[in-house]
């Protein structure tokens, strides 16, 4: 499988390579742009603890109502034994949610 990977895609980086432009470009093009304005200050920020709850929060509400929709889609040809496994999915996000709002009272950030 490695061996056809080397095969497949070596002759297209060699021919890429041969027939690409050489040119020398100027230095300004490698430069680190915003908005085409030259940035100042450091580029790192601190991430703010307070907004994790939030994206906790955020996350378990986004997967529950994919598969929510999923479920309530075909929910009129499923047969009765089929919400239970829905429950059994629920009652573990909302023990996510519930450990994501204890998690926000025990760090103070709420």
């Amino acid at each position: 499988m490695f061996g056809f990977a080397i095969v497949a895609v070596g002759p297209a980086l060699l021919i890429s390579r041969m027939i690409s432009p050489r040119r020398h470009s100027n230095p300004v093009k490698f430069l680190p742009m915003e908005s085409g304005q030259v940035p100042k200050g450091e580029g790192r920020t601190h991430f703010m603890m307070q907004y994790y709850a939030y994206v906790l929060m955020f996350v378990i509400f986004d997967v529950m109502a994919i598969f929510l929709y999923a479920w309530g889609s075909s929910i009129l040809s499923l047969p009765k034994t089929a919400t239970l496994p829905i429950i059994a999915f629920l009652g573990i996000m909302f023990a996510a949610m519930a450990f994501a709002l204890y998690q926000s009272k025990r760090r103070n950030i709420w």
